[in-house]
């Protein structure tokens, strides 16, 4: 078995999500959840075939973000395996609607940070193992960190 660390890679301002899912009408059934989720959201979406035509199954309302999306699956390379990237919307606001996608196993990660895939590789394919997303703690909050979190809560409009 060989393992290996892949980068995602996004715009700046975009969101990801990856995650392990089960059928052909994957992307077309993500697609569904995501328009529903979000007035205005902006989005790619790309479906790692794992039999058949063994084929990455691309929808979404964003030209760029499909193609950012199709990089990504590609590059990842597991079967049965999606990538989501979003604009215009937080994965706050659409992981209940691809959680109920009755093909979704597993959401992996839902970041806008910089994040790596962890894939493995046996004469079979090609499984994700995990994620590396972002960076890890320097250490625990403080009263004064507490109080800036709870601000941008509201400021984002998640709490009152």
């Amino acid at each position: 078995m060989r393992t290996e660390a892949v980068e995602l890679v996004k715009p700046e301002e975009a969101n990801i999500i990856v995650g392990q899912a089960h059928f052909i009408k994957t992307a077309e059934d993500i697609y569904e959840a995501m328009v529903n989720a979000v007035p205005g959201i902006r989005f790619g979406v790309a479906f790692c075939e794992a039999s058949g035509d063994r084929l990455v199954r691309v929808e979404g309302n964003d030209d760029a973000l499909k193609a950012c999306a199709s990089e990504n699956a590609q590059r990842i390379g597991a079967g049965h395996s999606f990538v989501v990237v979003l604009t215009n919307a937080y994965p706050i606001n659409v992981l209940r609607g691809l959680k109920e996608v009755s093909e979704v196993c597993t959401i992996f990660c839902a970041t806008a940070n910089p994040a790596e895939v962890l894939v493995a590789e046996t004469g079979l394919g090609r499984g994700i193992v995990g994620i590396v997303d972002g960076q890890t703690p320097k250490g625990v909050e403080t009263d004064e960190d507490a109080k800036k979190r709870k601000e941008l809560l509201r400021r984002f409009g998640y709490k009152r």
